[in-house]
């Protein structure tokens, strides 16, 4: 019997810790893995990290062609190495676009944690949302710098 499937006998109590063990066994070997590091491991840049993506996505969908026939496997085939041909160079040429795509990505998605943590403070703590203005009486005419039709304003740019 394996180590996995093993019961203790008669008369003997389970081990208390065997969980404890297991997931301390289990982390350092997933460190050491780490630790020796291997191909695919460390993310590069985001321009390498794109040209994996394209390169996956292009084979997952290759790799479903048995499903489809002959004709539709000639198109599909066409069209992904079209689509191979035209993004890579472009990654290639660029990659330092990529990086800073990617650095302007996590930064809106820190200022929208930041807006969203926010909001779910005064939630919590049930503070009043900021109150809408109060609304004008029908008839009444748009105050100065407000458009009819809503509270916008204009603002001369020259």
């Amino acid at each position: 019997m394996s180590e996995a499937t093993e019961r203790p006998g008669p008369g003997q109590a389970p081990d208390p810790d065997a969980w404890e063990r297991a997931c301390a066994e289990d982390l350092a070997a997933e460190n050491t893995r780490r630790a020796a590091g291997g191909p695919g491991e460390q993310p590069g840049s985001a321009a390498e990290e794109l040209r994996r993506l394209v390169e996956a996505v292009a084979g997952k969908v290759t790799d479903r062609l048995p499903l489809a026939g002959a004709a539709a496997q000639g198109a599909v085939r066409e069209i992904v190495e079209t689509a191979k041909a035209a993004a890579l160079p472009v990654i290639e040429r660029n990659p330092q676009v990529f990086d800073h795509l990617a650095a302007a990505g996590s930064e809106l998605l820190a200022a929208y944690r930041a807006a969203v943590t926010g909001q779910e403070a005064r939630w919590t703590r049930d503070e009043p949302a900021h109150e809408p203005p109060a609304p004008r009486a029908q008839g009444n005419e748009p105050r100065e710098g407000e458009a009819k039709n809503g509270g916008s304003e204009r603002i001369d740019l020259d």
